[in-house]
Protein backbone atom coordinates (compact mmCIF):
# COMPACT_ATOMS: atom_id res chain seq x y z
CA UNK A 1 0.00 0.00 0.00
CA UNK A 2 2.81 2.43 0.90
CA UNK A 3 4.64 1.68 -2.36
CA UNK A 4 1.50 2.44 -4.37
CA UNK A 5 1.04 5.72 -2.53
CA UNK A 6 4.67 6.70 -3.14
CA UNK A 7 4.38 5.80 -6.84
CA UNK A 8 1.18 7.83 -7.15
CA UNK A 9 2.86 10.81 -5.45
CA UNK A 10 5.87 10.58 -7.78
CA UNK A 11 3.58 10.38 -10.80
CA UNK A 12 1.64 13.42 -9.60
CA UNK A 13 4.86 15.38 -9.03
CA UNK A 14 6.15 14.47 -12.50
CA UNK A 15 2.83 15.53 -14.04
CA UNK A 16 2.93 18.84 -12.17
CA UNK A 17 6.49 19.57 -13.33
CA UNK A 18 5.52 18.73 -16.93
CA UNK A 19 2.49 21.04 -16.73
CA UNK A 20 4.53 23.83 -15.17
CA UNK A 21 7.19 23.57 -17.88
CA UNK A 22 4.65 23.64 -20.74
CA UNK A 23 2.42 26.46 -19.52
CA UNK A 24 1.52 29.14 -22.03
CA UNK A 25 3.90 32.05 -22.23
CA UNK A 26 2.66 35.67 -22.04
CA UNK A 27 1.84 37.31 -25.36
CA UNK A 28 4.82 39.69 -25.50
CA UNK A 29 6.04 41.03 -28.81
CA UNK A 30 9.65 40.29 -29.70
CA UNK A 31 10.60 43.94 -29.07
CA UNK A 32 9.63 43.66 -25.39
CA UNK A 33 12.85 41.96 -24.28
CA UNK A 34 12.72 40.41 -20.81
CA UNK A 35 9.79 42.54 -19.65
CA UNK A 36 7.41 41.13 -17.07
CA UNK A 37 4.58 43.47 -18.12
CA UNK A 38 3.55 44.00 -21.73
CA UNK A 39 3.46 47.58 -23.00
CA UNK A 40 0.07 48.80 -24.21
CA UNK A 41 -0.80 48.95 -27.88
CA UNK A 42 -1.06 46.64 -30.86
CA UNK A 43 2.65 46.98 -31.68
CA UNK A 44 3.48 45.29 -28.36
CA UNK A 45 1.30 42.24 -29.00
CA UNK A 46 2.79 38.91 -30.06
CA UNK A 47 0.07 38.16 -32.62
CA UNK A 48 -0.91 40.51 -35.42
CA UNK A 49 -4.45 41.91 -35.36
CA UNK A 50 -6.79 41.52 -38.31
CA UNK A 51 -8.30 44.97 -37.91
CA UNK A 52 -7.34 48.50 -36.94
CA UNK A 53 -7.68 49.36 -33.29
CA UNK A 54 -10.41 51.77 -32.28
CA UNK A 55 -9.88 54.36 -29.55
CA UNK A 56 -11.82 52.10 -27.18
CA UNK A 57 -9.48 49.16 -27.87
CA UNK A 58 -6.42 51.28 -27.10
CA UNK A 59 -7.90 52.69 -23.89
CA UNK A 60 -8.98 49.27 -22.72
CA UNK A 61 -5.51 47.85 -23.32
CA UNK A 62 -3.87 50.77 -21.50
CA UNK A 63 -6.09 50.36 -18.43
CA UNK A 64 -5.69 46.56 -18.13
CA UNK A 65 -5.58 45.01 -15.49
CA UNK A 66 -6.91 47.99 -13.53
CA UNK A 67 -10.55 47.76 -12.59
CA UNK A 68 -11.32 51.38 -13.47
CA UNK A 69 -12.76 52.09 -16.92
CA UNK A 70 -11.34 54.88 -19.09
CA UNK A 71 -12.47 58.31 -17.90
CA UNK A 72 -13.83 59.54 -21.23
CA UNK A 73 -16.84 57.27 -21.73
Amino acid sequence: MLIKLAALGALGFAGYKYFEKNQAKPAFARNQGDAQIRDAGPESMRDETNRDWAKTDEESDQSFPASDPPANY
